[in-house]
């Protein structure tokens, strides 16, 4: 993929070494020179200290070649008017980061990707991981719902358990489903009759109600 990212800061600078680490043609766009310079001594690709709001810059940038154009500075009214410019240039993927939920139906009206309020996001990883340890990865779905990963325990409540028969006899909790299993190298979509084996990678859809108690099901994790 041809992407262009704006932006070279904490969330930036992150998204940089991943976009070039996976092999995408990469540009990035820059208006603070030192963290320009450091971009361009560490990572091969072009990288432009420059206002992204300028038309000439985008252009410089090749923007009409853009698969993506995600925006990751820390200034929403920035972020916005660099979605416009690449709308007009019929960028097909729209991606930025909103730091004020009052400018959300902004982006929306633009048709933009949204990444809301970024720190809060990091803010919610760093306390699930303080207070769930046995969950590797999460993703919030809505404000109620989301999904957790977890290795499953030796002599976890749902170690050696039929989902089915888990179910039945509530060592899954309500509000809980397994809806993907990694035993090994090989990942499987689970159903009734699947056995959980200690060892076991399992993602599950859960409500916030449930989390603890789904954590606690296949963890030895009683937080």
């Amino acid at each position: 993929m041809y992407i262009v990212i704006i932006g070279a800061g904490s969330i930036g600078s992150n998204l940089i070494d991943l976009a070039v680490r996976d092999g995408n043609d990469v540009v990035v766009i820059e208006s603070d020179e030192g963290r320009a310079n450091d971009v361009a001594s560490e990572y091969d690709c072009l990288v432009l200290n420059a206002d992204a709001t300028n038309h000439d810059t985008l252009r410089d940038a090749s923007i009409d070649r853009a698969d993506a154009v995600i925006s990751t500075t820390d200034i929403d009214a920035v972020n916005i008017m660099v979605m416009l410019l690449a709308q007009e240039h019929d960028v097909p993927n729209l991606v930025s980061v909103v730091h004020d939920p009052e400018n959300l139906p902004v982006f929306e009206k633009i048709g933009v990707n949204l990444i809301e309020n970024p720190q809060r996001l990091i803010a919610d990883y760093l306390y699930h991981s303080v207070r769930y340890p046995s969950v590797s990865d999460f993703i919030d779905l809505d404000e109620e719902t989301e999904l957790v990963e977890l290795t499953v325990t030796e002599g976890a409540p749902m170690d050696g358990q039929r989902l089915e028969t888990a179910i039945e006899t509530g060592s899954l909790p309500d509000g809980c489903l397994v809806v993907a299993l990694k035993r090994g190298d090989e990942i499987r979509a689970p159903r009734g009759d699947t056995t959980i084996r200690a060892g076991d990678q399992v993602t599950v859809f859960t409500d916030d109600t449930a989390l603890a108690d789904a954590v606690a099901a296949f963890t030895d994790d009683h937080s």
